[in-house]
């Protein structure tokens, strides 16, 4: 997973704009072979939508049993915020329905209409509070697809902004893609902004894969990468040092923090080196790439490269793992046996 630091969200959400224009170019879609977009609803996008619609004029989740035509179904804000200002076909804009007679249904025609499109080509998420990634709340199974899921309470309170701040208001359930099906994904861009984010993306980037913090499950991705602002940095601890400052008081130690200059370094390394989340061209290009019968070029050993991307499979944590499908055995600890002193003497001859 790549960390992108930017010191507000308004530099997030040029860097995400310019990075999503930058993949639709190289990829050079066509009517035939479309590039695939996963995009969010909420705050934290509508900067880049703004942005992606400035740049065109110079479908993720959704509330169960809101109305389409309601202000803040997932419907009416992707319309109101990117849809009405580019140049989309309605046809290829696929919206699950929360009003759908049958829900499960709805879920697996949505995972097929993925499936028929040859996946998504980029995924653009937002982050919860709680660390959650679209509506997949703690505790969801990171082998999750698409389905009906119960929001949690902390997320309906989040929610209700949007909706008078009246908490009743907000939906209890919702359609959502499930962890698995983001994983699948070929690349996932995460926007992380503020610091009510900073606690959520410390445990998603510094802890270990969890399933009460969902987005965590991006660090089994290939080509992740979280684009977050300074204030949503706060909670990082990687890279951090202690000097006393005797201005203070003697024995007062103050912490000075360097996460960001941390992860700034690599990204300016890279950058140096030509480097900027460098995607196999197969992906950029959404094309095969011939192995070269010759191992060796003008004497220079080349790289192998894969005729297509490995599918991000996290096998150890399904039931039916490999690893855990022979049976489980263990040997008994043997009883302690006790040797006396003269045993242990080796006398000369």
């Amino acid at each position: 997973m790549r960390l992108i630091v930017r010191e507000d969200s308004t530099s997030v959400a040029e860097y995400v704009a310019n990075y999503i224009t930058t993949r639709i170019k190289e990829f050079g879609p066509s009517l035939a072979r479309p590039f695939v977009l996963g995009l969010p609803t909420g705050s934290s996008p509508i900067e880049v939508y703004r942005i992606l619609t400035a740049k065109y004029k110079a479908g993720e989740d959704e509330y169960v049993g809101i109305p389409r035509d309601h202000p803040q179904s997932y419907h009416s804000f992707m319309w109101h915020y990117f849809f009405s200002h580019v140049n989309v076909r309605p046809e290829n804009v696929h919206i699950l329905n929360g009003n759908a007679e049958d829900l499960e249904s709805e879920c697996a025609q949505f995972e097929t209409a993925i499936e028929a499109l040859g996946g998504i080509n980029l995924f653009l998420a937002g982050i919860g509070e709680d660390g959650h990634i679209a509506f997949n709340e703690p505790g969801s199974s990171l082998a999750s697809r698409t389905r009906v899921k119960t929001l949690a309470y902390d997320t309906i309170l989040a929610n209700s902004r949007f909706f008078g701040n009246d908490v009743n208001q907000v939906p209890k359930m919702a359609l959502t893609v499930g962890v698995q099906t983001i994983l699948d994904a070929k690349e996932v861009v995460t926007v992380a902004l503020g610091a009510r984010k900073a606690v959520a993306l410390q445990k998603c980037i510094e802890n270990g894969v969890n399933h009460m913090w969902t987005l965590s499950a991006l660090q089994l991705h290939r080509h992740s990468m979280v684009v977050a602002d300074e204030d949503a940095t706060l909670e990082l601890q990687v890279k951090t040092f202690k000097v006393r400052n005797h201005h203070l008081h003697p024995m007062s130690i103050m912490t000075l923090t360097i996460h960001t200059k941390y992860f700034k370094s690599i990204e300016k390394v890279a950058r140096e080196e030509g480097f900027d989340q460098a995607l196999p061209r197969s992906l950029r290009k959404g094309t095969r790439v011939a192995l070269s019968d010759n191992i060796k070029i003008n004497g220079q050993i080349q790289s192998p490269v894969a005729l297509k991307p490995i599918e991000v499979q996290p096998y150890l944590l399904r039931a039916n793992s490999p690893v855990l499908s022979g049976p489980i055995s263990r040997s008994a600890t043997p009883e302690p046996s006790l040797d006396s002193m003269s045993s242990r003497i080796e006398i000369g001859a």
